[in-house]
């Protein structure tokens, strides 16, 4: 009897360890991230975001959306570092993200905060619209102009590429 209180004691303790998410650390993202990008001969989109994040989720939507999805699959190796999250939730967090958001001087600007980095982890682009000012999920004229000119810039982009990626972003505004 008594070894079977302690087991069950064990296990109330433990059981939680046991079944926890585990949430790859942000090395662990972008290691892999930046393997498909030198596999793919890609750039890699990164996407700084949080589950209750709502312009992350349009920003998500505008770049999945069947009218752009294709440019952006052909062309980077899009993936997300979760930051910023509620006490309830800090477990969807990789750790190590805020820290390589603060070195990319994303810290404080908001959310979502995006960069383009080559397959070596080289910064090519964020964000900032200008500095200290993040466009997040670009809706309005210029920021949709600055994010064309980053997506020129870091990926191949034809007319009819960047008239769709205007359209479809200017839509959320």
């Amino acid at each position: 009897m008594k070894k079977n209180c302690l087991f069950l004691l064990a296990f109330f303790f433990s059981a939680p360890m046991l079944f926890a998410q585990t949430t790859p650390s942000a090395d662990e993202v972008l290691k892999t991230a930046y393997q498909q990008a030198a596999k793919e001969n890609k750039n890699v989109f990164l996407i700084f975001h949080a589950s209750w994040c709502g312009w992350c989720r349009k920003m998500d939507s505008a770049m999945q959306d069947p009218s752009v999805a294709a440019y952006f699959d052909n062309n980077y190796i899009i993936t997300h570092l979760d930051v910023y999250e509620r006490a309830s939730k800090e477990n969807l967090e990789n750790r190590g993200a805020e820290e390589f958001l603060a070195a990319h001087g994303g810290a404080g600007k908001g959310i979502p905060f995006w960069m383009v980095l080559d397959k070596d982890g080289k910064t090519l682009a964020d964000s900032q619209i200008k500095p200290g000012v993040n466009s997040g999920c670009p809706l309005k004229k210029e920021e949709v102009e600055y994010f064309i000119q980053v997506l020129e810039k870091t990926s191949k982009i034809n007319q009819s590429q960047k008239l769709a990626v205007e359209k479809r972003f200017r839509k959320e505004e």
